[in-house]
């Protein structure tokens, strides 16, 4: 294991241990989804000592397999907040409010790719017909909404379009199917393929992006409508955005490849939004 896998995905249930001297309070209990971070130990060691010093309390990450389970446990109170995606932030917008949102590239938004092969001569959407296509995650926006929604404005439904599909709960999972030829193509998120295409560029290399989506708002950190105002949820908000003013969490945000975390509101998911409608207006 190694820091590379912090941008990617695994499954399981892990907490490190709890630090000497934590006050005797309930930790705070952050989600992950494994469509982003992995249990790299270094790096989440860090990242914990990181929170746990601006908090003052103890803090336990807690994963699952999917964004659905994650989504769960955070809206029957079991997790304090989750970094999700913009998707199933807005399937539960009543129930769910927005905690802060990474900046990457200078911006809180990304893009999703669509992938074929490297060698493959494919070159646009109609080259993918018939392909068994590799989506990450039901509930993610660009490694499932963006490619059955943009199909759907094509006037394609994505269950004809492709032969078969598959998930593979994890977007460095997508890559490695196209790459290894296991799926013609894949739905992807633009950041994790930037970040592979640095970190893994042997990889990404056997792969290549054949369109990219519109910008759109990057996954979030959430918590669950009412719980913004809390001390801890407050106290976790700030140290989110100031992750960038201390070398500890400057060191953090070079291994995510973000710049740092900012305040937003839901508009940031507008276009998310447009293609859930999408979505609804032809099912």
């Amino acid at each position: 294991m190694n820091r590379r896998d912090i941008i990617l995905g695994a499954t399981g249930l892990f907490a490190l241990a709890p630090i000497k001297g934590a006050a005797k309070t309930e930790p705070f209990r952050l989600g992950l989804t494994p469509v982003f971070l992995n249990n790299d130990r270094e790096i989440l060691s860090a990242s914990k000592s990181y929170l746990e010093a601006q908090m003052e309390r103890e803090v336990e990450f807690v994963q699952r397999r999917t964004y659905e389970e994650i989504t769960n446990l955070l809206l029957v109170g079991d997790l304090d907040a989750a970094w999700i995606c913009g998707f199933p932030f807005l399937k539960n917008r009543s129930d769910l409010a927005l905690v802060a949102v990474p900046v990457w590239r200078g911006a809180s938004l990304y893009q999703s790719y669509l992938i074929a092969g490297a060698e493959r001569a494919a070159a646009g959407w109609d080259d993918l017909k018939g392909d068994l296509h590799a989506y990450s995650d039901p509930d993610s926006n660009s490694g499932y909404l963006v490619t059955v929604s943009e199909l759907l404005k094509r006037n394609r439904r994505a269950e004809e379009f492709f032969d078969r599909t598959i998930f593979t709960f994890g977007h460095r999972n997508v890559v490695r199917a196209v790459a290894s030829g296991l799926s013609g193509s894949g739905s992807v998120d633009g950041y994790v393929w930037e970040a592979l295409a640095t970190l893994e560029p042997e990889l990404t290399r056997r792969t290549k992006v054949i369109w990219k989506s519109e910008m759109l708002g990057f996954p979030p950190f959430a918590c669950r409508a009412g719980e913004e105002a809390s001390e801890q949820v407050v106290t976790f908000r700030r140290a989110l955005l100031d992750m960038a003013q201390s070398g500890e969490g400057r060191d953090i945000l070079g291994q995510l490849q973000l710049d740092g975390f900012q305040r937003a509101n839901a508009v940031l998911f507008a276009g998310i939004q447009s293609r859930i409608d999408i979505v609804a207006r032809k099912a």
